[in-house]
């Protein structure tokens, strides 16, 4: 009860009041900043890894170094059926399939875009979540046999759609008695995908296995083979199986292996990123300790008259404890609410910012996704009620046990 009356001080009592609400703000927008910067990192990451899992093989597998029977030095795979048959019975291992890729130039009229191309299996591209169940899609990917499926940045870059046809070119095309002419063969688009990554929509090109193997004169090997596993995350316990099970001299590089560096990146930044807020919370914190000093100081008469009545040093320090501790309650749930509605409504909000900078806010070229994602997770908001309360708490012993340890005679001396 005396808590509260206090906290409910008017303000031509010392400016207690001001100074609460002070407090009490600077710990919502801190909680609520800190549980969006927590959700963002989270989704981002999530996202991040979801469309690198999505659209891109878990482990490749490829032929060591060696020379084929016409003297080349090469890393084809000859037996790659074989080695399909033998990895896909690795325990932990959902898909292995053969895979031709080839770096060449796309060509519609007078526009060109360099992109990859990936020969696959009919059966095989339909299991690639990304791909055969996109963000959006244009035409039919049954028809992929009859032409080829490219990403939506490439058929924005050459100006197609499904329907139209496109040219490849290679380099290294046709042999002939005078050297290696480019090889150019022109393709039916009958698939457009939106895979959800800007390098995969903006770069890649499928195109039938068989008819991969005769462009880039693959004939009868591939060039690595591609295998998803049940467990991304725990890809590296596989990687011995997968070899062995190849029979053959092989290497390996894995998804970690192709993004490491950049998720290394982000585990530092979040880290980074928590400490800054922390102090940030402990800084809005401190405006309670500002608040309840200012409280004692004003309330030295009505210390003294309590204790002469007979409450304890620890009751004492309960009053100015809850004083405090309340603010802290009050701004952290205030902060949760705030920040939780702004993470599950982060796409409006972003729209909103798009909006008001002219649509430069993000750039997808840069980030590699096209949307600023936000995903709240029980444990980060768990860690950001956790860190507001208990530094509200720490704060506040100092001036209440001030106020506990006042010295009655003192307080009244000169009343």
């Amino acid at each position: 009860m005396i808590a509260w009356r206090y906290l409910r001080a008017r303000r031509t009592e010392g400016g207690v009041s001001t100074m609460t609400w002070i407090s009490l703000i600077g710990i919502t927008l801190a909680v609520a900043a800190l549980i969006i910067t927590l959700a963002v990192r989270t989704g981002f990451r999530e996202e991040f890894v979801d469309t690198i899992l999505g659209a891109n093989s878990h482990v490749s597998l490829h032929a060591q170094t060696h020379v084929n029977d016409i003297g080349q030095v090469t890393r084809e795979i000859r037996d790659f059926d074989g080695w399909v048959e033998r990895i896909s019975t690795v325990p932990g291992v959902t898909r292995a399939a053969p895979l031709i890729k080839g770096q060449v130039m796309g060509n519609k009229g007078q526009r060109n875009a360099g992109v990859e191309v990936f020969g696959i299996r009919y059966d095989d591209l339909l299991t690639i979540p990304r791909i055969a169940n996109p963000e959006s899609k244009q035409g039919d990917i049954s028809r992929f046999n009859e032409g080829i499926a490219i990403g939506s940045g490439v058929a924005a870059e050459l100006g197609v759609t499904t329907g139209d046809k496109i040219k490849i070119i290679s380099p290294n095309g046709v042999k002939t008695a005078f050297g290696t002419s480019p090889r150019v063969n022109a393709y039916e688009v009958t698939y457009i995908f939106t895979a959800g990554r800007w390098d995969i929509d903006r770069t890649r090109v499928y195109l039938p296995f068989a008819e991969a193997q005769a462009f880039f004169n693959r004939e009868g090997t591939a060039d690595e083979i591609e295998v998803m596993v049940k467990e991304p995350e725990e890809v590296d316990e596989l990687l011995l199986p997968l070899m062995q099970a190849a029979e053959e001299p092989s290497t390996t590089w894995t998804w970690r292996d192709r993004s490491g560096a950049f998720l290394s990146a982000l585990d530092m930044e979040d880290n980074v990123m928590f400490i800054i807020l922390s102090v940030l919370v402990l800084i809005a914190s401190m405006n309670i300790t500002s608040g309840l000093i200012m409280l004692v100081k004003n309330k030295g008469r009505d210390i003294g008259i309590l204790r002469t009545m007979g409450l304890t040093e620890g009751a004492i320090l309960r009053v100015f404890f809850l004083c405090g501790s309340l603010t802290g309650v009050v701004g952290t749930i205030a902060g949760v609410i705030i920040g939780c509605l702004f993470a599950w409504n982060i796409d409006n909000v972003f729209a909103l910012v798009n909006w008001f900078s002219g649509g430069e806010a993000w750039d997808p070229s840069v980030r590699g996704i096209y949307r600023l994602p936000a995903k709240l997770e029980f444990w980060d908001v768990t860690s950001a009620v956790g860190l507001s309360l208990g530094l509200s708490f720490l704060v506040t012993l100092f001036p209440a046990r001030k106020a506990a340890r006042m010295n009655p005679v003192e307080a009244l001396r000169y009343e």
